[in-house]
């Protein structure tokens, strides 16, 4: 009998311009996808490891990480560890993933490593049965960056909601487009969330109208705002969502969560009636 679990759509979630959220919004978009009934993985392919720390998995239990996985060849379901979170899991990371351009030097398929093995994963029939991958990319363009677009369905683009981000963003599309050329000819843009928004400042409203403009309906409805609370929360080892559901950022995320869902039902239904 077939397997009839839907394959798992994959998302990197990537700005190579810092401090734009990236990582709270991998957090906390997960624990959000896993709260309205997906099973999620996220990918933690930052060596900082902020994503493994913000759901709670201290270094001493990262037995193994993503680092065995692009290196040694491990099985993504084997390195995947429950978290606190009914329903979503994350595959650690390691600060050896920092040297892995020099590790890997002209290795084989040096590119496609985490694709290969996404892949591996969704063609197990007893795999883990994942209906989101998440992958929490790095602030720059390295090889980490480039497995992870290679690796991906489409592109999630958190933006801040300040000044120069569309410079930044401007050089994410470049990005984009030469591993489309180059490397993953399927991967598209899901969609921009603009993030760290503050409606008592009339520059976050000017930027997310000119990125609205640019962008139209590529950019989600939902906005995340400025919220303390959600900055708290990695502290704790917590997805905000567990920190504080009630809070303005946990109800924005769910929002979001929601938001993605109804787009990728929205893509499936097109993709089939073609």
């Amino acid at each position: 009998m077939p397997d009839s679990r839907p394959s798992p759509r994959v998302l990197s979630v990537a700005n190579q311009k810092g401090g734009v959220g990236k990582t709270t919004t991998a957090i906390n978009l997960g624990t959000a996808l896993a709260a309205v009934g997906e099973k999620v993985l996220i990918v933690d392919m930052d060596p900082q490891g902020n994503a493994s720390t913000g759901l709670g998995v201290p270094r001493s239990a990262r037995k193994t990480t993503i680092y065995d996985v692009i290196v040694e060849g491990r099985p993504v379901g084997e390195t995947a560890v429950e978290t606190a979170v009914p329903g979503l899991f994350i595959v650690p990371s390691d600060p050896d993933l920092s040297g892995i351009e020099i590790e890997l030097g002209q290795a084989e398929r040096r590119s496609f490593r985490l694709r290969d093995a996404i892949e591996q994963m969704r063609s197990d029939p007893a795999g883990p049965g994942f209906t989101y991958v998440l992958i929490d990319c790095p602030p720059s363009l390295n090889l980490l960056t480039v497995n992870a677009m290679s690796a991906a369905d489409a592109v999630l683009v958190p933006l801040q909601c300040e000044f120069f981000a569309l410079e930044g963003l401007t050089q994410l599309m470049r990005t984009i487009e030469l591993v489309r050329s180059s490397l993953n000819p399927r991967l598209e843009i899901q969609g921009v969330v603009l993030t760290m928004y503050d409606r008592r400042n009339s520059l976050s409203a000017q930027v997310a109208a000119d990125v609205r403009s640019h962008f139209g309906p590529k950019v989600y409805e939902t906005v995340i705002p400025r919220n303390v609370r959600v900055s708290e929360a990695p502290s704790f080892g917590k997805p905000a969502l567990i920190y504080d559901l009630k809070c303005a950022g946990s109800q924005a995320y769910l929002k979001l969560a929601r938001e993605v869902v109804s787009r990728e039902r929205a893509r499936r239904a097109a993709a089939a009636a073609a």
